[in-house]
């Protein structure tokens, strides 16, 4: 079977249970590929400022990566897009797992969902067959129970992306979780709330066909010689998983320790660190599709239960963020979070942020009066394993301080009032993940441009400045320093390109590890796709995704004081640890970043630029918000 076999759209209304299908063009994919880039034309087309994202005209796309489910080597991504009731602009979150080798399998690229359900409801997707069911029966309960339903009553071989009650809740930050037990989350921007505001429990999907690529017998000769040395370069993450990194990450004064206000935290980081348990803890290791790596790392508890070891962001969430060094502490919570599909990076940072609201004695007693309140039971004080698990739960349910917690940090703070807001986390409304700016000086570039936000993931940049290579771009290994400002703003806009196309293919950003850039990758989809691609065009194709995305979020209402680090990150030098003395100057960043992107000083893409890239329909919507 040859490529593409996998283009078709389908286009529900899920207030009606109408369904069109419809094929993504050839040209379309040249231009967009698939997944957020896909993603991101479609919604960008369809939107209006002035409807609430969480309001049913808002849709929600669930799209493959373009090589999702191919022999291309960790390919296996699919992406949850809408806007974001979170920060109010354009969201994303991605997952691996299974799910969307199965969707690619049925045939199908992705799903746009409108309206609201008037009743629960899940989608049962069959090689290219989509079915409504009811969902009452499932709705309330949590993320494994309801995989593990869903299984039953429909093919015990489906993959299941579900919400959880924090879904359920509309909790601003809810998670979708993919697999079950076996969890791969779709963790930021909310799109778990977005699922629940359509009363969309579920998406179920199995495929039994074949996903055809062009040139079959050279792709898989290539992924023979590609695999091996992904799993030997993997080394330490392949041991230990994501958070083998924590000593690391510590020791470079990386770890957001007191909610970014400490350096150094090398107890405390040894003692949760997978070095230190693993060689009584492991029980096995998981991978996703195509994956040679296995990250996953199963756990045997203290109840002597099987666990998932948390990833790294979980661990630095549960642990330095609060002050917590208990390990079963972090991983209960990280099973609580995947129960009730809470992402753990915005529910640690918003635990994070009420203890030290607490700590300064901003939030009152509760009382029936106000229910926002601290309960004395669950006063949030620094590393208090059971005020962390508790606050979980309040979050999920939207209950006492979690009404409040589940709104995000911005509007917590914006609520709590007096100066709230100078440690409330965030950029543009998100969380931030557990790398600090002031440790990687081009992160900082790319989380106050950042296209959802504060986002680690979409330049990926601190991992050059742990020594990783990227030779396309003429960096070798160990070449970047990571304090250093010149050249930091180069590194954030190459990555980010280069990002945007990982996305758009679908493929894991762990492959860029061992420095696998455009040229290998536009190797790779020419081998997939019979395309002629260059790793220029492919560059390029980056650009315009990250244009497009930007211009999404001027049409939503951002400018250039929007990208901005909080005050934390531009003056407060920990005076300990790796990165002490270490602040970003966001007044020469910033202008930086901007002339090597084709912006204006307002952060417009100006008209040349657009028209550059193939964008010159939004050229002329943007002209009207200049």
């Amino acid at each position: 079977m040859l490529w593409p076999s996998n283009t078709a759209v389908i286009d529900l209304d899920l207030s009606t249970g109408d369904t069109a299908l419809g094929a993504v063009a050839e040209e379309m994919l040249r231009r967009y590929l698939g997944g957020s880039g896909l993603a991101a034309r479609m919604l960008y087309e369809e939107l209006d400022p002035a409807i609430d994202p969480l309001a049913p005209e808002s849709p929600l796309v669930v799209m493959n990566g373009l090589l999702t489910g191919s022999p291309v080597i960790c390919c296996n991504k699919v992406c949850l897009c809408a806007r974001s009731p979170l920060t109010g602009i354009w969201g994303e979150s991605r997952a691996g797992g299974f799910f969307g080798a199965q969707l690619a399998r049925s045939g199908i690229a992705g799903v746009v969902l409108r309206g609201q359900a008037p009743e629960p409801v899940y989608l049962w997707l069959h090689d290219g067959q989509a079915e409504l069911r009811p969902a009452e029966h499932v709705w309330g309960m949590d993320t494994f129970e309801t995989a593990e339903m869903l299984r039953a009553e429909t093919d015990p071989r489906a993959q299941v992306g579900a919400i959880g009650p924090a879904g359920e809740r509309l909790v601003r930050f809810a998670s979708v979780m993919f697999g079950g037990r076996d969890s791969r989350a779709a963790g930021r921007t909310g799109m778990g709330a977005v699922m629940g505001a359509k009363r969309l429990k579920a998406i179920v999907v199995r495929g039994t066909g074949r996903v055809g690529v062009a040139r079959c017998p050279e792709l898989l000769a290539a992924m023979r010689a590609e695999n091996p040395q992904a799993r030997d370069d993997a080394g330490r993450l392949r041991e230990f998983g994501t958070a083998g990194g924590l000593p690391v990450v510590e020791a470079a004064g990386d770890l957001p320790v007191k909610n970014w206000t400490l350096g150094s935290w090398a107890e405390g980081a040894k003692k949760i660190a997978p070095q230190t348990h693993l060689a009584r803890t492991l029980r096995g290791h998981y991978a996703c599709f195509g994956c040679p790596i296995r990250c996953g790392k199963l756990i045997a508890t203290r109840a002597e239960e099987m666990g998932h070891a948390p990833e790294y962001e979980t661990t630095a969430g549960f642990g330095p963020l609060v002050l917590n060094d208990d390990l079963d502490t972090i991983i209960a919570a990280n099973e609580l979070c995947n129960r009730y599909g809470l992402d753990t990076i915005s529910t640690s940072a918003a635990i994070a942020f009420a203890m030290e609201a607490h700590e300064r004695g901003l939030l009152p007693p509760e009382t029936p009066e106000h229910g926002l309140g601290v309960a004395p039971s669950v006063a949030p004080r620094w590393g208090d394993g059971e005020a962390i698990l508790a606050l979980v739960h309040q979050i999920a349910r939207r209950e006492g301080l979690g009404r409040l917690l589940g709104e995000g940090v911005k509007r917590a703070a914006e609520a709590i009032g007096s100066d709230a807001a100078s440690f409330a986390i965030h950029t543009k409304g998100l969380e931030y993940p557990f790398h600090d700016p002031r440790a990687f000086i081009s992160m900082a570039a790319d989380y106050a441009t950042g296209s959802r936000g504060s986002c680690h993931l979409e330049s990926l940049s601190y991992i050059q400045g742990y020594g990783s290579p990227m030779p396309d771009f003429g960096i070798g290994r160990g070449s970047v320093e990571p304090h250093e400002h010149e050249g930091a703003a180069r590194l954030a806009v190459l990555m980010q390109n280069l990002m945007a196309v990982y996305d758009a293919i679908g493929m894991c950003k762990f492959v860029s590890r061992n420095g696998t850039g455009p040229s290998k990758l536009a190797h790779w989809l020419g081998l997939a796709t019979g395309w002629e691609v260059s790793a220029d065009e492919l560059m390029a194709t980056g650009e315009r995704l990250v244009n497009l995305k930007r211009a999404y979020n001027l049409r939503c209402g951002i400018r250039r004081e929007d990208d901005r680090l909080p005050d934390r990150f531009v003056h407060l030098d920990r005076k300990t640890g790796g990165a002490a003395g270490s602040l970003p100057d966001m007044a020469r960043l910033l202008p930086e970043y901007y002339a090597l992107r084709g912006w204006d000083g307002r952060g417009f893409p100006t008209p040349d630029t657009l028209q550059r890239l193939g964008l010159d329909d939004i050229a002329a919507h943007l002209k009207h918000l200049r």
